[in-house]
């Protein structure tokens, strides 16, 4: 990792919205008041999922007069206020610092997508994949340190890109949220600070997601949904349903619920893109002497030519990346209550993501420098160079090749989790909570990518009137003409699988007396990832034309670019398939196969308590954690199976604070060591090479890795100055004291690889390079002391304009502001900020929400002579309105992505660039139904 910034500043964004809306506050609000009351029966929060034996805020009765207005009235409050009503509730009797998402009604999450609701609260963005929320970061960590549960167990879930990025599926410990429906789903909850009685792996935090349980509502409980979506891109409709069925028997002793979702969704992502630029010198080679007409100055560079040091794009081109995609999830859960003091749950979870994708790409060969010939050189005619003298912003050329990618991928990732839990009360003081689950989720992926080759032709681009979109001209070439291609080379034609296993048993025994509870527990995990790989024969298709067909998609980039795209033939895939020139039989690469196991033995013990402090109240959460692991690693190297094994351990202390100085105004503070493993690629043994001459090891996994590791520590300061109103700051510090880094180390090769070595054929006892005898040299990653440190602040303001006047009830605001400080660190956004302003009054409701967050990093260096690869910052628009017909009927019109932000990639060059790498975007989508409860 790299050493982080430790300057701290406020940045201008959503913090500006924040003290705005402070200022408007009307000072009565702002006056100390009695304590309010615990809301009635009718706003009490969702039977809560996580563990309630902790101290929570105080709470004494209060008179009418003392009260924010709307809560004196005794008024039901509904919909989309109701839900962060009770989020707030959560969030202030938390011990430790906590986020809830609550689902407005059964089966009616805030948003579309997971990622999307989450996206919401203050410390988190979202990476997009074709236009949905796919994976989190959280206060600037990658997903890889935020640790996920569902129903009380982590669990995997991965799939596969739509992107020019996604050519594998996801083998990483980061979650893919788009994997389920929401539906399915009536409560999330982010922890941001950790307890003993949280499982370790998340140095960013935890995210917890519950499916829904019958004994959440007692009774009987139908809804049916279902939406039509239209997006202006791809001009088609696609259906969105779901139903949840929940009911409670014998004196609600025993409860029912099943759930269904499924949709489908036709993506179209175009645009334009450079897939990186690079210059001649960076790749050894120079522009072909042709004496072309150069318009500007080249900034000198040491090259005896200039030009050959200015970048350029490398393979030019239109996109377009297509998807239909449909998701199911399932769910069911039953409780059983044999006595008062046991309830018996036993809930299931399936889901099935499908993606088929047909993605066509216009690149022309600008990669390689020379004469042309041979399909890599092109002879230059003219440059334009740009006002800094770094880049060739205009080019024409003569004799360039067409390499027009064409790809079909089809990809299933298939999820499911069964958990049985115990929760028995043994007496009114001591109660325990038994778990045990296993969850699969098992993704796959085919793809066949063929390189269409094209005579030699003229081609110019100009990006002067637009450094995002070129102006692109052929001259007399037409690249809708078949007869215009020479071969289709076969680039891919392999699977890959990625089964994801994970088994939880966990134990929690609780004693309370009064305020004070002490807890102790148990839990063990086993964790297996198994990649797999499969090729098939790759022929070059010589002729073609018989194979290829029009551009079979309307409209072109209509939807995202002024003018759309122009258009170019393509390769049948249909043709292809009846031809039988692609044989459908694979091989298992086996050498490119691994597997990782992981077995995790834990232990905690947490004390909880409250002290009286005068008129103010100190709630105390304080505890400490072990966990053993155990890393099992196994590949098939040279044909021979290796396997390393390595353990370690790790204390993990923690103590969470809680001074409530009134029963609205409360302060926090937190510490904590969090950890969070290696990544499953730095684990994994498949693929190295052995340089038997060199004595050296490239490309070899690490098992012997430990864990990063950090201290953490957070302040913070909450006024709940009305019901469903809060004001808040939020620090948090985190110092990384054990870090990953690559490096360079001289040492033995370990036994395990020796017979591998010896099987390689490429060995021979002439190089002198015997394992057993001689050490190498590793490029590899190892565990570093060398601390690193992030460092933030949230800002959060919800406003109920009921403060203002009872006439503005049913108006409000709720917003939030992050800023994170870490140099160079992957997926940190600095800046990010989330305002949803919103009308509900129970019958009527209609919300804005607008999201932003700023440029980040994809990774450095990016290659081809860029220092960085960077995404832009985005800003999305997002509607959502509802109309309660009646008390059974409802109508429902939302919009996403209205302002129809697109994704931009760029490269910085030598660092001070900004070369657009990929502009392309999704268009907006809207989505308009009817929902039925009885």
């Amino acid at each position: 990792m790299t050493t982080f910034s430790k300057s701290l500043k406020l940045q201008s964004g959503a913090s500006i919205v924040t003290v705005a809306i402070m200022s408007l506050l009307p000072t009565a609000a702002f006056a100390e008041t009695a304590p309010v009351t615990p809301a009635p029966a009718s706003e009490s929060v969702l039977a809560s999922p996580q563990d309630t034996a902790v101290p929570v805020a105080p709470t004494t009765t209060a008179s009418a007069d003392s009260l924010p207005s709307d809560t004196a009235r005794d008024i039901i409050v509904t919909g989309f206020r109701s839900s962060l009503r009770k989020a707030l509730d959560l969030k202030q009797a938390a011990p430790n610092l906590t986020e809830s998402i609550l689902a407005e009604d059964m089966a009616k999450m805030p948003d579309l997508n997971l990622s999307e609701s989450i996206q919401r609260i203050p410390g988190v963005a979202i990476s997009r994949e074709g236009g949905e929320g796919r994976n989190i970061t959280l206060r600037g960590f990658a997903p890889d340190f935020t640790r996920t549960t569902l129903n009380g167990m982590e669990v995997p879930a991965s799939t596969d890109g739509l992107d020019s990025g996604g050519f594998t599926v996801n083998s990483s410990r980061g979650f893919d949220f788009n994997v389920f429906a929401s539906e399915l789903f009536n409560r999330i909850d982010v922890q941001k600070t950790q307890r003993a009685s949280i499982e370790e792996g998340g140095i960013a935090g935890t995210i917890d997601l519950y499916s829904g349980r019958p004994f959440d509502r007692p009774g009987t409980h139908v809804v049916v949904s279902g939406q039509g979506s239209y997006n202006t891109v791809t001009r088609k409709v696609d259906p969105r349903i779901a139903t949840v069925f929940s009911k409670t028997f014998l004196d609600d002793k025993v409860g029912l619920l099943l759930s269904a979702a499924y949709s489908k969704r036709t993506v179209y992502q175009e645009g334009r893109s450079s897939v990186l630029w690079t210059s001649p010198q960076v790749n050894g080679d120079s522009w072909a002497d042709t004496n072309p007409k150069v318009t500007g100055t080249p900034k000198p560079c040491g090259a005896a030519d200039p030009l050959d040091c200015l970048y350029a794009p490398r393979l030019p081109r239109a996109d377009f990346f297509g998807n239909d995609q449909t998701r199911l999830g399932l769910s069911g859960a039953l409780q059983i209550k044999p006595i008062d003091r046991i309830t018996i749950t036993a809930s299931a979870l399936y889901s099935r993501l499908k993606n088929d994708r047909f993605n066509y790409n216009s690149m022309e060969w600008l990669l390689t420098h020379g004469p042309a010939g041979n399909q890599v050189g092109q002879t230059p005619v003219a440059f334009t160079v740009s006002p800094n003298g770094k880049e060739l912003i205009a080019g024409t050329f003569n004799d360039v090749t067409s390499w027009y990618e064409n790809r079909h991928q089809s990809s299933t990732s298939t999820f499911q989790q069964y958990v049985g839990d115990l929760d028995y009360k043994i007496t009114d003081s001591l109660s325990f909570k038994m778990l045990v689950g296993t969850a699969r989720d098992s993704a796959n992926r085919d793809e066949l990518r063929f390189y269409l080759h094209s005579i030699p032709h003229a081609y110019s681009y100009d990006y002067t009137g637009s450094v995002d979109v070129p102006q692109v001209s052929f001259g007399t070439y037409d690249p809708n003409a078949a007869s215009n291609y020479t071969d289709a080379l076969t680039a891919a034609n392999r699977l890959n699988s990625i089964v994801k296993d994970n088994f939880t048993t966990k134990g929690d025994l609780t004693f309370n007396r009064g305020d004070l509870s002490l807890k102790a527990g148990f839990a063990f995990n086993r964790r297996l990832v198994r990649y797999g790989e499969a090729n098939g024969a790759s022929p070059t298709i010589k002729p073609v034309s018989q194979y290829m067909t029009a551009f079979p998609i309307p409209h072109f980039g209509s939807g995202v670019i002024d003018g759309g795209l122009p258009t170019f033939a393509v390769i049948d895939f249909d043709k292809i398939a009846q031809s039988g020139l692609i044989s459908n039989q694979y091989i298992d690469n086996v050498g490119a196969g691994w597997q990782v196991i992981e077995k995790t033995t834990g232990g905690y013990i947490e004390f909880n308590d409250r002290f009286d402090l005068g008129s103010m109240a100190l709630r105390l959460n304080a505890g400490t954690r072990y966990v053993r692991t155990g890393v099992d690693s196994r590949a098939i190297l040279a044909g021979s199976g290796v396997r390393v094994d390595h353990d370690y351990g790790n204390w993990l202390p923690s103590v969470n604070v809680v001074l409530d100085f009134t029963p609205r105004l409360l302060a926090r503070a937190a510490y904590a060591r969090s950890m969070t493993r290696p990544s499953l690629s730095a684990l994994n043994i498949a693929g190295p090479t052995f340089g038997y001459d060199t004595r050296t090891v490239s490309g070899l996994g690490n098992p012997y890795l430990k864990p990063y590791q950090s201290n953490d520590y957070d302040l913070g300061v909450e006024w709940y100055f009305a019901k469903g109103g809060l004001l808040s700051a939020a620090v948090f510090y985190k110092d990384i004291i054990s870090s990953l880094t690559t490096a360079i180390v001289t040492q033995a090769v370990p036994q395990q690889y020796w017979a591998a070595i010896y099987a390689d054929p490429r060995y021979s006892p002439a190089y002198q390079a015997d394992p057993a005898k001689v050490p190498y040299t590793f490029a590899t990653v190892v565990n570093t002391p060398n601390g690193n440190s992030v460092k933030g602040i949230e800002l959060t303001a919800n406003v109920p304009f009921s403060i203002f006047s009872e006439s503005l009830a049913a108006f409000g605001v709720a917003s939030n502001y992050t800023y994170v400080d870490a140099r160079d660190s992957t997926g940190l956004s600095p800046n990010s900020w989330n305002v949803t302003a919103y009308y509900d009054t129970g019958t009527l409701g209609i919300r804005a929400s607008l999201n932003h967050r700023d440029d980040y990093l994809i990774s450095t260096p990016a290659g081809n002579g860029n220092l960085q690869a960077r995404k832009a910052g985005s800003t999305q628009l997002d509607l959502s309105a509802y109309w309660n017909v009646t008390k059974r009927w409802a109508l429902n019109l939302q919009g996403v992505n209205i302002n129809n932000q697109r994704e931009r990639y760029f490269d910085t060059g030598d660092g001070t660039q900004n070369l657009t790498r990929e502009y392309t975007g999704t268009g907006r989508t809207i989505l308009a139904g009817a929902r039925y409860q009885f």
